[in-house]
């Protein structure tokens, strides 16, 4: 018999509010060149509303509401995603003992020199960058010290290789980041820079929202994952908790 390739399922969700997410979106309010934060982004936590919204998606894979509960829980190691996967965790979204699986490779886009800054100070404090990403577009522009979109693909090829690998014919969830999703989305339907760009341009990817794949068969020899649901928000809304979904300023997003 073949082994499977693929994952049965395969849920990816952004992690819940943060508190860079409340403060970029006072910064940008203010109209500020950065947003005030001090810790490092990878240690920036859950929002108590973010908090909300991964416990609600948590109740909602326990009530039964989805096909079936994750059995395997990746994330990205940085603390609102750990938090995110912890709180859905806790709240029944999978076993109690599922481990959380954290990979570095699901860790948000690194912005280097344009960390931290609003769309505004980018322009103001470093008007050449802003001027090269206008010309080269936010796929392929790579700040100093940090990522385009196709160093992110780069590195989230080897996750899917990984999955592929190891999970075959499992229910999988991801926890990360708005890009980490966009650009999951880019390599499991083979989309080009067009492509995800119009979809990036439609709607922002709501915290705790679910992208769902499912494994089909017939696509191609060995099947394949066909998209089911993208940025589905039904979890959040049914707990009457505040859907948000804080947008990807022109760099130094903390997403």
């Amino acid at each position: 018999m073949t082994a499977k390739r693929w994952p049965s399922v395969l849920w990816i969700v952004r992690h819940g509010e943060s508190a860079g997410n409340v403060a970029r979106d006072v910064a940008a309010a203010a109209g500020a060149h950065r947003i005030d934060l001090t810790s490092r982004d990878v240690d920036v936590p859950l929002s108590p509303r973010g908090e909300d919204q991964a416990e609600a998606l948590g109740r909602w894979f326990a009530q039964g509401q989805e096909d079936g509960r994750p059995e395997v829980l990746m994330a990205s190691p940085y603390a609102r995603a750990i938090a995110t996967a912890k709180h859905f965790r806790g709240h029944g979204g999978c076993a109690e003992d599922t481990p959380i699986c954290c990979d570095e490779r699901l860790r948000e886009k690194e912005f280097g020199i344009l960390d931290g800054l609003t769309a505004p100070g980018i322009a103001a404090v470093l008007p050449d960058q802003a001027e090269f990403r206008r010309l080269l577009g936010k796929f392929y522009h790579r700040p100093p010290g940090g990522e385009s979109w196709c160093d992110v693909i780069l590195r989230l090829r080897s996750v899917m290789d990984t999955v592929s690998l190891h999970h075959g014919g499992q229910r999988v969830m991801i926890v990360a980041h708005q890009v980490v999703v966009l650009c999951l989305r880019y390599i499991i339907e083979g989309l080009n820079e067009a492509d995800i760009l119009a979809i990036d341009r439609q709607a922002d990817v709501a915290n705790c929202s679910i992208t769902e794949y499912r494994f089909d068969p017939a696509m191609g020899q060995h099947g394949g994952l066909a998209l089911a649901r993208y940025n589905v928000t039904a979890p959040i809304e049914a707990a009457n908790v505040p859907v948000t979904n804080a947008p990807e300023p022109i760099q130094g997003v903390r997403g």
